[in-house]
């Protein structure tokens, strides 16, 4: 590819909304183009990049026996009612109705069509396991897109389902999806983990992320010596419950006139943000559910979800607040609180004389005391894990790190067999719901998280493995650098299309600069050291060699090079 030819416009400034490297440095670099919040459209760099990415997963699925298919983006909603989804996976589902006034989503995952396309046709135990995967377009509606590719709306995924007749098979994909998912992060040469996580809308009773550490993360990789390590959306809290050993006091109302936050109430009162106690209150599919946290905990809205079985769960809205409980946020609290269902994590249950909202405007009650002032008939761990809580395993501290998941993968059992009455026949002429796994690994996302790991003040540093193109050769010169230019350029090129020629009529500074920041791994600049037969080339990490303008031994050097070329 001639760069004259290529479409690659790259920018000089980072545009006014990106958050983080990747989203600054793949829009510079002319890899994406913003259409609208968590909508890109990827240009022809970006592509190579997605596609080589796509072949390295493309790869891993076959080796393991996975069988690729392609299934539509629009599924009727007659499928997700069946399982009881259309009304739990939440917000994020994009739904809409055709000419007809019949309703479809623009599919986020495809558990239910899957497990209908195979309904009659997979129907015998002799036929089992079967893994099936695509890689597609997906569609969420983020409440808040951000961070360029790694939240989008719209987002490229390879979604894998397996079918099994029992649970030893399942067992036995699960392994093998990891170990693939594993050397996928290898092959990418990315730095990660495996934890556990929580299963969330797609469900199932066992679940683990594959997360690529990144300081851009928005998961909190909880970890400890001993070997474990988990999502702080799942990982136990196991600390030491504080009892606190005094006499209750009486109840008192307070007038605490526009005092909302846990610091305000903490100021205001004189007391330490432990002695708060948080009244949370969310809209459900069956209503509303009051959750109770310590003042100086955060609230963990997975483990709620997954508590109450209802990933619909929202945040209620100040207005409806107000409107059904008679209050402004700020002022909830259980003391007196009806036709609510609440839910108190464990914490709470030891506290004594403790601060909570007043239920009425501008006033919050002290000296509250569970049993006494008010009653909570579930209880739970509802806090959010933090590094330095105790190890869920051994008890010692646990570390922290964000990272981004990359890929989940889930062991469904019968969720969606059963709900969907998909059998098959056993060994002994008996129909049985299909034992099911899902796995599922983000292509885009994977573009934006090696972005995020690999670059530095000058661009991108790409692996090798998925670099749009390996080799650049800056031509710096005239009639007789860019003969000599076009002659290696062919040569390369004849071996394979992982070569760009800079042929572009502009100064060496853009040219050197562009190259740095797009992340060719190497450089071949033919220059001013060719009068005395010599050519430099340069890898992107900054080692820089001089060989002798021969096109053979330039090409040898360089294959050596791309043997031994590392990150870091």
């Amino acid at each position: 590819m001639r760069f004259s030819q290529l479409y690659a416009p790259t920018l000089r400034e980072n545009p006014s909304d990106a958050e983080i490297p990747s989203q600054a440095l793949l829009q510079r670099g002319g890899f994406i183009r913003k259409v609208a919040a968590g909508i890109y459209t990827y240009l022809p760099l970006g592509r190579r990049v997605l596609l080589k990415i796509e072949n390295i997963v493309r790869e891993e699925m076959n080796r393991i026996g996975a069988q690729e298919i392609l299934m539509p983006i629009i599924q009727p909603a007659e499928l997700w009612k069946m399982t009881g989804r259309w009304d739990d996976y939440g917000p994020e589902m994009m739904k809409f109705k055709d000419r007809h006034d019949r309703d479809f989503t623009l599919g986020p995952t495809h558990e239910e069509l899957l497990t209908s396309v195979v309904n009659n046709e997979l129907t015998s135990y002799k036929q089992l396991p079967m893994t099936f995967y695509q890689i597609a377009n997906k569609y969420r509606d983020e409440i808040r897109p951000r961070f360029g590719v790694l939240r989008a709306r719209e987002f490229i995924m390879k979604d894998a389902y397996s079918f099994h007749d029992s649970w030893e098979s399942l067992d036995e994909m699960y392994l093998k999806m990891r170990e693939a998912y594993e050397r996928i992060m290898k092959r990418i040469d990315l730095k990660f983990t495996i934890v556990e996580a929580a299963a969330g809308a797609i469900g199932g009773n066992e679940s683990h992320e594959f997360v690529a550490f990144a300081n851009a993360g928005e998961s909190t990789i909880l970890y400890c010596d001993c070997g474990y390590a988990g999502s702080d959306e799942r990982v136990p809290y196991k600390g030491k419950y504080r009892i606190y050993e005094e006499n209750e006091k009486e109840l008192e109302l307070l007038f605490t006139p526009d005092v909302r936050t846990v610091e305000q109430v903490a100021d205001f009162i004189g007391v330490k943000s432990s002695k708060i106690v948080k009244s949370l209150v969310f809209r459900g599919r069956d209503g509303y559910v009051m959750a109770l946290v310590p003042g100086d905990k955060e609230l963990n809205f997975e483990k709620l979800k997954s508590y109450i079985n209802d990933q619909s769960l929202e945040m209620a809205t100040p207005d409806e607040v107000i409107q059904n409980f008679g209050v402004p946020i700020g002022f909830l609290g259980p003391v007196g609180v009806r036709n609510v269902r609440v839910i108190a994590d464990y914490q709470v249950k030891y506290m004594k004389n403790f601060v909570v909202g007043g239920m009425k405007k501008d006033y919050h009650y002290i000296n509250v005391n569970y049993g006494r002032d008010f009653e909570v008939e579930e209880w739970a761990d509802l806090v959010v894990v933090e590094p330095g809580d105790p190890c869920p395993s051994c008890g010692k501290p646990l570390k922290g790190e964000k990272g981004i998941e990359l890929g989940h993968i889930f062991k469904l059992g019968t969720k969606y067999s059963e709900s969907m009455n998909v059998k098959y026949m056993d060994k002994n002429g008996e129909l049985k719901p299909f034992i099911m796994g899902c796995y599922g690994w983000g292509i885009s996302r994977t573009l934006g998280a090696v972005v995020e790991q690999y670059h530095d003040d000058n661009g991108m540093v790409w692996p090798l493995s998925i670099a749009p193109y390996e080799i650049i050769i800056t031509v710096v010169g005239k009639e007789k650098e860019l003969k000599f230019g076009e002659n290696v350029y062919n040569f390369l090129k004849e071996k394979s299309d992982e070569v760009v020629l800079d042929d572009r009529a502009v100064s060496p500074g853009v040219k050197f600069k562009d190259a740095d920041l797009i992340g060719f791994p190497f450089r071949v600049t033919i220059g001013k050291m060719l009068k005395n037969n010599k050519v430099e080339i340069k890898v992107r990490t900054g080692e820089k060699f001089v060989v002798e303008a021969n096109i053979q031994k330039i090409y040898e050097l360089l294959e050596k090079l791309k043997k031994e070329y590392k990150l870091s």
